[in-house]
């Protein structure tokens, strides 16, 4: 039997918790550690692109965080990169000394912060990309998931194989598809998914804006444009001058272009538009009084830019690596964050 707390209460925590206690009934408990647990059924509604319903309770619904965490086989943290540190401080006086813990996104720093936050010897376990996409329908009650991948990457940090092995196996039943190994944490950590898809993309649509609404919220992957593309292509090159000087294993990360099964913009520009897990997925906008205008204070700006491409360029600052590029979009994003 394995017990797995799930740590949030965002798109994540909520299809990941409910599918991970479907897929766990009278295998182990899923807990669920939430600010907000009175908003939350005890079953959370599932409900996958392929037609399959997920609504099995969750063993546990709480905002103490000794009875969530204590006995834990396993803690899984769903949240933003500024929310991680508190988070990790809050769970430590509860961990077990042989409690996994994990960040299903590596790429804000999770690693670092685990590794200045917890003991030195607590095992630690990280994503290279989420596994797949989810929504909120309502809060707390029911979820979308959408776009199961092939396969996700997994690092593992101060585990045996066994362990981490065993562990693998687990979040495949969970997440509904095959895990792999990563050689080594930085593997999980650095990546060119959020960090550069989001903030280039981003980049592209407003740099320029001119301050009026617009008459509609745009779709952020359907609506994908061959500018974009051409920006996160010369970003993923810069990010990777900053791999090799970091000897980061070849091919532990893929180019954006080798993701996208791509050969240049115009044909990523074409596959990415082309995903239909990504299709409904809006951009980051609010309506206004006159339409609707770019969302400053989205977790696209307030993660992606200060707790994403941040470390991505304090690296390749410390390394030497030249990132024109994204250090032009870094202080644009910023200066959007901090001075709307």
């Amino acid at each position: 039997m394995t017990t797995i707390c799930i740590c949030g209460g965002g798109n994540l925590s909520h299809s990941i918790a409910g599918r991970a206690a479907t897929m766990m009934e009278g295998q182990g408990e899923v807990r669920l550690l939430t600010r907000r647990p009175a908003l939350w059924n005890k079953a959370v509604r599932v409900e996958d692109d392929l037609g399959n319903v997920f609504e099995t309770p969750l063993s546990m619904v709480t905002d103490q965080v000794d009875r969530a965490v204590e006995g834990a086989d396993v803690v899984l943290l769903c949240l933003p990169g500024y929310a991680i540190t508190e988070e990790l401080t809050r769970i430590r006086p509860f961990l077990d000394e042989n409690t996994m813990v994990g960040s299903i996104v590596c790429s804000t720093g999770f690693f670092d912060d685990a590794f200045q936050t917890l003991s030195n010897t607590q095992p630690l376990f990280g994503f290279q990309r989420v596994p797949f996409v989810a929504r909120i329908a309502e809060y707390g009650k029911k979820s979308y998931l959408w776009g199961y991948r092939e396969k996700v990457f997994m690092a593992t940090c101060r585990m045996d194989e066994t362990k981490a092995s065993h562990l693998r196996s687990l979040f495949a039943l969970l997440f509904g598809t095959a895990v792999f190994p990563l050689g080594n944490y930085m593997e999980a950590a650095l990546t060119n998914s959020n960090p550069i898809l989001h903030t280039g993309r981003l980049y592209s649509m407003w740099h320029d804006w001119d301050g009026k609404p617009y008459d509609r919220q745009s779709y952020f992957y359907k609506e994908w444009t061959e500018e974009a593309s051409e920006i996160i292509i010369r970003m993923d090159k810069e990010f990777f001058l900053l791999l090799d000087a970091l000897h980061v294993r070849k091919g532990a990360i893929e180019t954006l272009l080798e993701h996208y099964e791509s050969t240049d913009a115009l044909s990523m520009t074409s596959k990415i538009r082309s995903i239909p897990s990504l299709s409904k997925v809006l951009s980051p906008m609010k309506a206004v009084q006159g339409g609707f205008v770019p969302n400053f204070d989205s977790r696209y700006f307030i993660e992606d830019f200060p707790f994403g491409l941040a470390i991505i360029q304090r690296l390749a600052k410390e390394k030497g690596v030249d990132t024109p590029l994204i250090d032009r979009i870094m202080e644009w994003g910023l200066s959007s964050i901090y001075n709307q």
